[in-house]
């Protein structure tokens, strides 16, 4: 499958979820299963050699893959959540992204020094929640943290660059005009 055929697999939402936002609904990938198998196969491609024992998914759209690419690379799966969704002792994280503030969290024993982690989200656009998770995992001490995209917003300015020990992937590279 090409990067067009994924690409148009895509769902664009004008003004969602306010107004000036061009929304990408990955969701329309997710249920065409050649289109979901392909996108899992290309992101477990990408890190099926680097040791990765922990895929850590960004709620809600990063879980999907996020848990399918843990399973196929025999790692464990980890949630990162918003605030009061995980029972147990958690660690947090604030932020702010292109239409407001958030908080993520993370159960405070879901990582341990010497895990390779990889952190998957659908979408990057400014940044701000992916930098979030970042500070969030680093709190936890791994050893390494991956960071992988389904699709990477080419235009959006980014609040921050990602720390230089950290490696970004993103399958496609769209535009949102």
């Amino acid at each position: 499958m090409t990067d067009r055929q994924l690409t148009e697999a895509i769902r664009i939402v004008p003004d969602f979820p306010v107004e000036g936002i061009q929304f990408f609904d990955v969701t329309t990938l997710f249920k065409d299963y050649d289109a979901f198998e392909e996108v899992i196969g290309r992101i477990c491609a990408l890190y099926k050699d680097k040791g990765i024992t922990k895929v850590a998914g960004i709620e809600s759209r990063g879980f999907i893959a996020g848990a399918a690419v843990a399973a196929r690379l025999g790692a464990g799966f980890v949630p990162i959540r918003k605030p009061g969704k995980l029972p147990a002792d958690t660690v947090s994280e604030s932020y702010s992204k292109e239409y407001g503030t958030d908080t993520i969290e993370i159960h405070s024993d879901a990582i341990v020094p010497g895990d390779v982690v990889l952190v998957h989200d659908d979408i990057l656009a400014t940044g701000g929640t992916a930098l979030a998770a970042a500070a969030l995992v680093r709190k936890l001490g791994p050893k390494a943290v991956y960071f992988n995209f389904i699709i990477d917003i080419t235009d959006v300015p980014r609040t921050a660059e990602f720390p230089d020990d950290v490696e970004v992937t993103a399958l496609l590279r769209l535009s949102e005009r």
